[in-house]
């Protein structure tokens, strides 16, 4: 079969296969994974609840990973990585996404003004190792803010699906009620399972932000479960400082959205970025590589601007960079860098 397709995939040089089928419809597809939306909610201030109906390619996520979605924005695609909110062995092998209208974000807040019964996305199969483990833990302890909800509803709700035996305590901050999505579901597997604990806190009203007191109230038996979090970089740093104290790193698994550090300031770089693939040359801005491309004109291809999805990865032909993630620099040449991540340290060649 798959020789068959690599025949007909030559036939119809110079475009593939798919960019005919797309012509009689958008979703008939035989290699490229897409997906179309079924339903749109707008339910909660600030956020879009998608349904999508992935094409059969698709197989399925494991609780806490994401996947990545592409949509075209006045004539170009922009891909951006989600984390599905629907239990992972969801029988009708549809996809929810809730997706955040960012301030600045260009396909979130697309999303979230023009997302539209029958619109069709690009889809990637489902990646990240931040997902449940097999077998389940006895003890599950989950801990997300703002947006970083999503992956960790995806467990709570697999796990409520599962008829999961074991202890499970749920903490949320959030900055209103209002703003905390499927908040009524929270409410629902919260009254159907007594060994789950769901608790969603509101600082700004004087609940308290994360400390050891809330943890070891909401989960006196943290020391012995396995936590997953993920949420802004302040409560993300909050819970770490906890386990490290304790001696509980093996303990705390973490999924980050945001950049926790940045590149160098533009009084302090120096050299010039070459794009040799293109012949464009820049002088150094302290910017990571991906900006400093977009800035000269350049379109590399990129997903979730944050060193997860690893679409925008080039060779770095020659020169120094530093993760501005882990601070980390190296200078072998000709080595696959993530533009995204990598800000160039001095004079450095990119292949884009």
């Amino acid at each position: 079969m798959v020789g068959l397709l690599d025949l007909v995939q030559t036939l119809t040089t110079p475009h593939p296969l798919d960019r005919y089928l797309e012509l009689v419809h958008p979703t008939l597809t035989v290699r490229e994974l897409r997906a179309q939306i079924t339903h749109v909610r707008r339910s909660v201030p600030g956020s879009v609840t998608l349904t999508l109906r992935p094409t059969r390619q698709w197989r399925g996520h494991a609780a806490g990973q994401y996947v990545q979605i592409g949509v075209v924005i006045d004539g170009i695609r922009h891909t951006r990585c989600y984390s599905p909110v629907n239990p992972e062995a969801r029988r009708d092998r549809h996809i929810e996404l809730t997706v955040k209208a960012h301030p600045g974000g260009l396909v979130s807040q697309y999303l979230y003004r023009n997302a539209v019964p029958g619109m069709v996305v690009s889809l990637e199969p489902a990646d990240g190792v931040f997902r449940l483990p097999e077998p389940r833990p006895e003890r599950v302890l989950l801990i997300s803010g703002g947006s970083g909800i999503t992956p960790v509803l995806s467990m709570l709700r697999t796990l409520a699906d599962e008829g999961y035996p074991g202890e499970l305590a749920f903490l949320h901050y959030a900055k209103s009620p209002e703003v905390v999505p499927h908040r009524a579901e929270l409410e629902a597997i919260a009254q159907a399972y007594r060994n789950f604990r769901i608790e969603v806190r509101h600082p700004g009203d004087g609940s308290g932000y994360f400390d050891y007191d809330q943890l070891e109230r909401i989960a006196p038996w943290f020391a012995d479960g396995e936590t997953y979090v993920c949420g802004p970089q302040g409560l993300m740093d909050a819970v770490r400082k906890i386990f490290e104290a304790e001696r509980l790193d093996h303990r705390l698994h973490a999924e980050e959205f945001t950049l926790s550090t940045t590149p160098v300031a533009a009084d302090e770089a120096f050299g010039t970025v070459s794009f040799t693939a293109s012949g464009s040359t820049a002088e150094n801005n302290g910017a990571v590589l991906l900006e400093q491309a977009e800035a000269a004109g350049l379109t590399p291809e990129y997903g979730c601007r944050m060193g997860i999805c690893f679409s925008c990865t080039a060779v770095r032909r020659t020169g120094c960079t530093r993760n501005v993630r882990t601070g980390e620099t190296d200078s072998d040449p000709d080595q696959p860098i993530q533009l995204c991540i990598n800000a160039p340290v001095g004079d450095v060649e990119i292949d884009i």
